[in-house]
């Protein structure tokens, strides 16, 4: 395990997502925004160990795992803008992406990645033995009918997938213990898949499992289940109301009082208990969002590597420059095509 190597992948990742929120902050890139900010130590883990002939299918937070595959910067931040010279044309914007020569391919239809890395794996398994298929997934995916019967499936054809299931324990602004109630664990073992759960914020712990899991893959043993926790710092889409109350209160608190307000007080609509529940309830997510966990910086995957790498303080800089100059100029060069 290299973990200069992971830091770099993580770092250039980061960059690349603070550059794609500020084309999107610009109103440069349009409709919702689904960062993967948190979830680095787990795509690295991953992505760092999977070799050519390998495919990934990936959720609708993408540009992560294209970028720690090989994906040209350039290309992802042109697609994302609607440019014809864009990673599939400009049509696919950051939630449909497709990349041939990575074996590589996103969807924003939740629990899409099932059936996708399934094909994968049947094609890896068929045509090109010793390659596997990895699917990225959230928590919420795990609800959804088709990526339940992949699994099932890839169990019973013992085929070389690995299933890695990124846990921010939020599917949108739903927890598990709302919708869910077995465990993961349970699930994937009661579809005869290993279970393996790791701290999706520790990049070294997520590698460790991954290359087990892989070598199982890869020596014909079948599918495992990779369930990692983290923290997506952005929440599921950029400009999430309740964090956009707790990092600017005395900006955003004034429009949102006063529609209460008026609500409250309007003529019609439910009952007071009614009303007083609904306020009740406004209150407390924001108030619960004052207290999550995207606030601590120990919840942070790229800080917690880069603390390990700090003995080395100029290599450290020299690799952080590099990786900056090159999101810089896939940067420049996206803000250019806009100009033109």
């Amino acid at each position: 395990m290299d973990l200069w190597l992971l830091y770099s992948l993580m770092k250039k990742s980061r960059l690349f997502e603070e550059a794609v929120t500020q084309l999107w902050e610009d109103g440069l890139i349009s409709g919702e925004m689904h960062l993967g900010t948190g979830e680095e130590a787990i795509i690295a883990g991953v992505v760092s160990q999977l070799c050519p002939g390998d495919a990934m299918a990936v959720d609708h937070r993408g540009s992560a795992a294209f970028l720690m595959r090989g994906v040209d910067p350039t290309l992802l931040l042109h697609e994302m803008l609607g440019h014809e010279d864009g990673l599939c044309g400009g049509q696919g914007g950051h939630m449909h992406l497709f990349s041939k020569e990575h074996l590589a391919a996103t969807s924003g239809i939740i629990g899409a990645v099932g059936p996708a890395a399934l094909g994968f794996a049947l094609a890896a398994q068929t045509l090109r033995p010793g390659s596997i298929a990895v699917a990225f997934f959230g928590e919420g995916a795990m609800n959804q009918g088709m990526l339940m019967e992949s699994i099932n499936l890839a169990a019973l054809w013992n085929l070389p997938v690995l299933f890695v299931c990124k846990d921010d324990g939020w599917a949108i602004t739903t927890q598990p213990g709302e919708s869910t109630k077995s465990g993961m664990g349970e699930r994937a073992c009661g579809l005869g898949v290993p279970y393996v759960g790791v701290d999706g914020l520790d990049v070294e712990q997520v590698w460790q499992a991954t290359r087990q899991a892989i070598e199982r893959a890869r020596s014909g043993n079948g599918p495992t289940f990779l369930h990692a926790h983290c923290v997506h710092l952005e929440g599921h889409f950029l400009g999430l109301i309740l964090l956009r109350i707790t990092r600017a209160p005395l900006r955003e608190l004034p429009g949102i009082v006063g529609a209460l307000i008026r609500s409250f007080m309007h003529p019609g609509g439910g009952s007071l208990r009614e009303r007083i529940a609904g306020v009740r309830y406004i209150l407390s997510s924001i108030l619960a969002t004052w207290r999550d966990p995207r606030r601590y910086s120990t919840n942070d995957p790229l800080e917690r590597v880069q603390t390990a790498l700090v003995s080395n303080p100029a290599r450290l800089k020299e690799l952080d420059s590099r990786i900056e100059a090159e999101i810089s100029s896939a940067l420049a060069s996206a803000q250019q095509e806009v100009v033109a």
